[in-house]
Parts: C-alpha cells; structure tokens; sequence
C-alpha cells in the first residue's frame, strides 16, 4: 500500500505534464483534442481509482501468491528472465479481462468509465473504474505460478504494465510503421475506442497487438473510417462515481423489470448491451444511432466554472499527493477517513462541472466533514507539523469552496440560462 502510494507520487506529475504538453501541442497544431473539462473529468477519476487502489479496497479471490504457493514447477529468482515471463503473462491476462469486460454485460460496467470520454487523449487515459472491488480473473496468471514467478515480481510488473498503456491514447501520433506489427500503437487503440460500427469490441489488447491476431479481434484503423469516441450510452455527465455505476444501474432495473426469471437471472452474462425481449421500446434508454451525428457532452462551459473546475482538480491532487506521501503518518486506521473525504471532495465540484444545483449538498457535506476531522483528531492528518497554520488553510479553503459553490448555482447558471434562453 505504501510503496504503491510512493510509485504514484512519481507517476502522477509525469502524466500531468504529458497531458499538459499534449494540450500545448494541440494549440501548435491548431487542433484542439484536450478540452479543459474532459480532461479534468479524466484526471478526477485516476484520482479517484488511485486513492481506491491505496486504501486496499479490491481483493483477489484467488490470490497468485496461493497460486504460486500450490503450483509451481520451479523456483525462479527475482532475475531479468522472471520479469520478462511475467510480463508477457500479465499481458495475456490483461488481453482476456480487457476482452471478457466488453463483451459481458456485468463485466462492462468497471470498464466503461475508461471509455467514456468522446474524446480520445492522454487524460482519458486515466479514466479507470472505483467500481471494481473484487478481482476473478487470477487463475489467468496460472502459466507464471507454474512457472514458479515470485509474487513479488508480478507484485512490481503489473503497475509497470498498466503504466505503459498510458502513452497510446493520443489522436496526435499517426501510425508507427514496423512497430504496428508488434506492439499496441495509437491507431490500434483509436479503433478501440471507437463506437463505429467497424471498430467496436476491437483490439482488445494491453502491449502486444499480436494477442488480438492471435484471437480474432484486430481490425486496423480505416483511412475511410475517421474513429468516432466514446460510449453508444453517452454518460452525459462529468462525475466519475455516477459514470461507473450506469451500467450497472441499468442492470438491476432490467433485471427487476424483467418478467421471467430466466430473463432475470441471464441478463449479467449477456453480451455487452443485451435487454430482455421488447425493453427497448418499454424502457429506452438512450443511445447513439448515428455515430456521426451527436451532440458532445458539455461543450458549453462558461470560462468561470472552466477556470475553477481546473483549480479544484489541483487542489485535490495537492491533497491526494498529501496522502500518498504520508501514509505511514497518518496511519493506516485514518486513511479510510482521508479517502472519504477524497471521494466526497471529487463528487462534489464534478457535480458542480455537471451544473447540478444539488452540487451545494455535496460541498456542505465535504464542508461538515472536514470540521469533523480536525476537530476530533485536532489537526488535518499531522498538516500542522510542516505548516503551522494548517488547519486555518484547510478551513480556508473550504469556506472559500462554498461561496464560490453558492455563487455559481444562485448567480452564474442562472445568467447563463438566460443567455440561453434569449438566444
């Protein structure tokens, strides 16, 4: 858990700077492919997935060390060749749980927050799921087990692996010659991300393109067929938490609609988007029909709720970087209380980005529980001891965070709808 928190304290500002250079570039360029709101959308929920993964709420069901454990053939040493066995390993497994999460109804729901954004950048990159608690999938790694891959080692090579799936989502690089025929390039994954009829449920695969040759499921990216992103059920909001739940939602309601038990029972291992007989027309739900001709979400933004939604992105970063760099202070009993208010703090200002005026809900709450904190522990996780006003900067900020809350929903939305509405 610690060392994880280490490890993104170094990740976290690299991928902020590549966003931001991408973002730079895109002006160079004259094509804009980072807008500002999806982009701090994007960054809230890898915040959001990383403080979840540091608090230790997923677990393995069946965990490799046991694999190993009961399994293995060999002892292998923590050497160069256990590496590399590992990663070719995790990279099948990764294959299989990126392709069964498209492809099986229950499944896609941890997955569609990576694919929700309509854009297709470095920031959506780290739309990743706080919906996934509990991992099956690790009979997969069995060929590493019997192997005999130290746990340790899969331990170091699967964030090393998901990492490396960040700089591929990108509409700025063209295709890589050679390099198409071995790895995983932009073009390949465009036409994963893409809702065009041609591409979808297609390259499935994390660093080597040839697992998705090998299966069936490569389709090169069509010089005739310009990759349309996003969702055919667009989210239609910014805040991750609602984004990783849609699906499922959708789920429970079909299955409570559902008049036979079959219907009811068979609906969470359904292909993706599979509905009972007649919901379409009984329940609709809306989707695009025609990839191109939609509207994007979001796209009318005043330059006040632009520029603010980007300063509480970084503030949060501020604070989730605190957590990250002192874990072992704040103690491992606390830092469920500091992930709550993490969680609450990125719900509240993207519901506030959704324009939502029950937004102001949410920051009172954050508001309230933050007084909470540093009342009963008389200090904000030992913040004190390297500032010595800290507590008056935190409930600075937070004062300030309200207003401007207040403000935005009694006065800036409602200018802007009737802006709207005389237009």
């Amino acid at each position: 858990m610690e060392q994880y928190g280490k490890i993104l304290i170094i990740a976290m500002p690299i991928f902020l700077l590549l966003i931001i250079i991408e973002k730079l570039y895109g002006y160079y360029k004259g094509i804009d492919y980072v807008p500002v709101m999806d982009s701090v959308s994007s960054i809230s929920s890898g915040m959001a997935n990383s403080v979840k993964d540091v608090l230790g709420l997923s677990i393995s069901i069946l965990s490799y060390e046991w694999l190993v454990s009961k399994m293995a053939i060999f002892t292998l040493e923590a050497n160069v060749y256990s590496y590399i066995i590992a990663f070719f390993v995790i990279d099948f497994y990764g294959y299989w749980t990126h392709r069964w999460a498209h492809q099986i109804n229950f499944f896609w729901n941890k997955h569609a927050i990576h694919h929700s954004s309509e854009e297709f950048n470095l920031a959506c990159a780290l739309r990743q799921t706080v919906s996934s608690f509990v991992n099956l999938f690790a009979f997969l790694l069995i060929p590493a087990a019997i192997l005999g891959v130290p746990a340790q080692v899969i331990a170091i090579t699967l964030p090393i692996q998901f990492f490396l799936q960040f700089w591929y989502h990108t509409r700025y690089i063209n295709k890589l010659g050679f390099i198409e025929k071995i790895l995983v390039t932009p073009s390949h994954h465009r036409v994963h991300h893409a809702i065009n009829p041609e591409y979808m449920d297609k390259n499935h695969s994390q660093i080597f393109i040839f697992w998705d040759k090998l299966f069936g499921t490569f389709q090169e990216e069509l010089p005739e067929v310009p990759a349309v992103f996003g969702i055919t059920r667009p989210a239609e909001t910014w805040n991750p938490f609602k984004i990783n739940y849609q699906h499922l939602w959708i789920l429970i309601k079909d299955a409570w609609y559902a008049e036979n038990w079959k219907d009811k029972f068979i609906i969470w291992f359904m292909p993706t988007g599979w509905r009972p007989e007649n919901f379409e027309e009984k329940y609709p739900v809306h989707k695009i029909e025609n990839v191109f001709s939609f509207d994007k979400y979001g796209t009318q933004n005043s330059n006040k709720l632009i520029g603010w939604s980007l300063v509480q992105m970084f503030i949060t970063l501020f604070f989730v970087s605190y957590l990250f760099d002192n874990i072992a202070k704040i103690g491992l009993q606390n830092i469920s209380v500091y992930g709550t208010f993490i969680f609450i703090t990125i719900y509240s200002y993207t519901e506030l980005m959704d324009k939502n005026k029950y937004s102001i809900i949410w920051e009172f709450l954050r508001f309230a529980f933050a007084i909470g904190i540093i009342r009963y522990y008389g200090d904000w996780f030992g913040l004190n001891s390297i500032i010595s006003l800290g507590n008056y900067l935190i409930l600075g900020y937070l004062s300030f965070s309200l207003l401007i809350n207040i403000y935005f929903i009694t006065v800036d939305f409602k200018l802007e709808n009737k802006v709207i509405l005389n237009n």
